[in-house]
Order: C-alpha cells, then structure tokens, then sequence
C-alpha cells in the first residue's frame, strides 16, 4: 500500500546535519493481502533541503509540499533556484501493530517470495517484501566476507574468524534470527589459486583446506515470522581481485562425471567449480569430506529434525559463491534429497549475486525440470556474470547455440534475472575499478534504491550507504566516507601479559559433526 500522504506530518526541515541523503519510501508488496485499512499507520517523515542537484530528490520534496500546503509556507520562498537541494533523510515511524502486520505478510507470502511463479509480477515494479528478502539473504552472503580471515600474515589466514555460536553476535547480526548449524570447507588442492587464501607463516590452522561458508537455520521467532523454518546455506565468493575468472578452465564436463548423480551425460557445468564443490583431502581433518558431502549430510540431518514442520532451502552466494549456490541448489534436487518421508517436496531456491555462468543449455533446460528456482541479481556493469561462455551463451541466436551445443564453452545462464545498473545511483562515482562493479555491498545498495525500470533511484530501507565502501572505493568524495574503512583493530595483534604484542590466539575451529558419517551412509555416499 502506498502510504497516503494525508496520514503523514510533515514537520519543519531542520538544520540539524545528518551523514547521508537516505529517502525511504514505504509501500505496500503487491503480495500483501490484509487491509490495512482498518487502523491506519502512524506516520512521521522528518525531511531537509539541502541541495537542487538531483531532480528525482528534489521532486519528492515538491510532492511533499503540494500535498500539505500549511507547511510548505514555512519554507524559504527567496531560495536561489541554483543552490544545491538534497533530500537528507526521510524517517518513517510505523507503530507496532502496523509493523506486526506486516510480519504477517511475509508468512503469507514466503512461497512466492520463493519462486514458486518464478517472481512474475514481482519485479516489475519492484516488490518491497521481495526487496527486503533479497538484502537479507545477500546480507547473509555478506557475512561470509566479513567473517574471513584473509590476511596472509595471520597464522589463521583462509578460517572463520569467529566461532560458530558466536558468528552473528561477532559481526553485529544478532537480529538475523538464525543459527549456524555447521561451517563448510574446501581443499585448496584445484586450480582456482585466487580464491583460496593462505598465511604465509609455516605455522598455520590448516595446509590445505579453506572456509566457504556455512549451513544456518532460523530460530523459532524468525521461523514463525517467515512462515516456515528456513535451511540457508551461504557460499564465500572471492575476497580480491578478479583474476579468479582467468582461472576458470572455461570448459565444460558432465556433472555425471564427479559423480553428482544425473541421468543424462550432456548435462555439464565448469569444471573448476564442480571439482572446487566435489574435491577432498582424506589427510585434512577439515577437508576429509568435499563441500557436497559436508552440505548433503547437514541439510538431511536438518530436514529429519524438523520434518514435521513446513520448511524450506534458500541458497545464497556471490561472484563464484553464486555459481556454488547454483551447483549445491541443482545437486539437492537431482538427488531427491528435498522429499520428505511423507512425500513433500520442500522448496528449493537460489538467490546469487553477481555470479557467472554455470553450465550448458542442458544444464539449464534439467535444473527447470527438476522445479529448482534461482534469482541471479545482476549489475550490468559487472563483467562476472558474462562469463563464462564469452561467444556462445543464451543471447546468440537459438540457431547459433543449437549448432555450438556440443561445444565445451557453451554456457547459458539460468532462472530469472534482475538486472541492476550502478550508475543510476546518486550515491555512486564513475570508476573504471571492476571490482566496484562486482562489489556486494554495491548490490545491495541497488537493490535498496531499485523500484523497477524508469522509476527514479529512491533507497527504501534507508540502508547505510556508507557499507558500499567497506571493501571498495565507489561513493562519491563528497560523502567523506574512506574507502576500504573496514579492518581488523591491529590488525589482530593483542598485548600479552609480559607486555608483548602477539597474534592473539583463537578457540579450537570446529571440523566436522560426529554423526556425519550416519547421515552419509543414509544417503548412499559412505559405507
């Protein structure tokens, strides 16, 4: 529902400085279906002129002024039409019954939420509920960065950084409402060398294995707001630069052949991302298990424990995250493993981030039959997601692709796409940086600002601007936010108690639960 600008005060622009132009402009999810009607929403908006450089700011203000005349008086009618006009912030306050409902929304409307009409309608213009979801779910990939160590000279170069029960608190997410059930890893023993981080130091937690990710799920109060328990399985992507895309071998081989099972032999995907999802170490006590077993056996446990309740998988990663998101969301599907004993199908859907192309048109054509849903949140800028598959990819004509389908660098890719574009953010400098592009942060903060194609750039949740530049160098100067501001204080050094600064050293990491092997047998992959 549009808030109607009759139930809204507006009170007098202050002159108070505030960080950041944040607009928020709440509507109502075309999926809503209680009335809201019956007890209006308590609306506050506090707003502040400031400059007259962004016609689409500016144009909320002129709104704003014509729907509540009585104020617009107050405002500085000699203003010179050549000062700067900026929306500084506009906060919403919606009282608790209000907000109660629309929690209720989301439990209503969590299957399409999930793909389950493959989010038609949902796009275009852009579903606030689904908006919502989409930060959050890439907040939850986020996480993966912020909680990797990947500084050579740590001993702990390439683990989790915090301990399991204590990751969300670690990274101030407590609000997320899930817990992580298990941490993933993954051998360093394939040829993807920037995506693996190692420490330089001989003395180290691990030679071989590095942390991907993890498997949570949400606690009671989440799952009664979302409407269902939610399995989330979140993948790292690569920390640095881009050179990882020189890595991809560029060459497809049958899934079947890394013994994911699939009864047709011209399914293929890349190679380097089923071999960094199938590989493992037997001499690594982190990596004895492939990131597909450590996955496989920990969402069966999860679905045996809360059988009896409605559940769901959500899948989310960025840049090669998103690509292992993809994999992992086909293999639970082929597999069968999403049946429950009474014969159920739990959803299954994928939400990537900036990822590149994963498989061949067979590929593509056997993960829609199979009922897998993906959304692939895209930045048109980003060369990522055009690879692989540079020359023959689903926007060559079809009797092109037909005639290159046998071809080993044939890709296409999958689900539905939402393409984002950063520059038509007002926040964001024109860069010839491609990591900017590719930056997660940067996503979301377009998915904050995006209402669908032609409408204006207007940021719905008022989300920080100021985390574009945790990790790179992409908002504008005048914001007076450092790049790369994100770090860890002494970079890890702590003083001892003889006075000494020493890498301060770190509980025990978790490897592998030790009913896994159970659960592996139960699913055929160990005897």
């Amino acid at each position: 529902m549009a808030i109607s600008l009759s139930s809204i005060s507006v009170l007098p622009f202050t002159t108070q400085p505030r960080p950041f132009p944040v607009p928020f402009l709440a509507k109502k999810s075309q999926l809503e279906v209680s009335n809201f009607a019956t007890k209006p929403p308590t609306t506050t908006i506090l707003c502040k002129v400031l400059s007259n450089t962004s016609h689409s700011l500016s144009n909320i203000i002129t709104e704003l002024e014509k729907q509540t005349p009585h104020q617009a008086q107050d405002q500085d009618q000699d203003q010179d039409p050549d000062e700067e006009v900026q929306l500084e912030n506009i906060t919403t306050q919606i009282d608790d019954d209000h907000h109660d409902q629309r929690q209720v929304e989301v439990a209503d409307a969590w299957r399409e939420i999930h793909g389950q009409d493959d989010w038609v309608g949902l796009l275009e213009p852009m579903d606030p509920l689904l908006r919502s979801e989409l930060i959050r779910y890439g907040e939850m990939a986020q996480a993966c960065y912020d909680a990797f160590d990947f500084d050579p000279f740590s001993k702990y170069c390439g683990s989790c950084r915090f301990m399991r029960r204590d990751f969300f608190d670690c990274l101030g997410m407590s609000h997320i409402g899930y817990d992580i059930s298990r941490y993933l890893y993954a051998t360093s023993n394939i040829n993807l060398p920037n995506f693996f981080k190692k420490s330089r130091w001989p003395k180290v937690w691990s030679k071989n294995a590095n942390w991907i990710g993890y498997v949570a799920v949400s606690n009671d109060e989440t799952s009664k707001r979302l409407g269902r328990r939610d399995i989330s399985i979140a993948w790292r992507g690569t920390v640095t630069r881009l050179e990882w895309i020189a890595d991809l071998m560029d060459f497809l081989k049958p899934i079947s052949s890394n013994k994911v099972p699939c009864p047709d032999s011209t399914v293929k995907v890349e190679s380097g991302f089923l071999d960094l999802y199938t590989d493992k170490d037997e001499s690594c006590k982190f990596c004895k298990y492939s990131a597909r077993e450590q996955i496989l056996s920990e969402v069966k446990r999860l679905l045996d424990m809360y059988e009896n309740e409605e559940i769901s998988i959500t899948i989310t990663g960025h840049s090669l995250g998103g690509a292992l998101a993809i994999l992992s969301g086909y293999d639970i599907v082929e597999t069968g493993l999403n049946v429950l004993k009474d014969s159920r199908a739990v959803p299954v859907c994928v939400f990537s981030y900036a990822g590149p192309r994963v498989g061949n048109v067979r590929f593509k054509e056997r993960l829609e039959t199979l009922g897998l849903k993906v959304l692939r949140v895209v930045n048109v800028n980003d060369m990522v997601p055009k690879s692989p598959g540079l020359f023959f990819n689903e926007q060559v004509p079809s009797m092109l692709m037909k005639i290159a389908e046998g071809l080993p660098w044939s890709y296409s890719h999958v689900g539905v796409e939402l393409a984002l574009d950063h520059k038509n953010s007002p926040f964001l400098k024109q860069t010839s940086d491609p990591t900017c592009a590719h930056n997660l942060e940067a996503h979301l903060h377009l998915l904050d600002g995006y209402h669908g194609k032609g409408h204006r750039f207007v940021l719905a949740s008022g989300r920080d601007p100021a985390l574009v530049n945790k990790a790179a160098d992409f908002l504008k100067d005048h914001y007076l936010v450092p790049p790369y501001w994100r770090q860890d204080e002494n970079k890890g050094m702590v003083r001892n108690k003889d006075g000494r600064w020493v890498q301060l050293e770190r509980p025990k990491l978790d490897d592998h639960p030790p009913d896994m092997h159970h659960h592996l047998k139960q699913l055929g992959l160990a005897h």
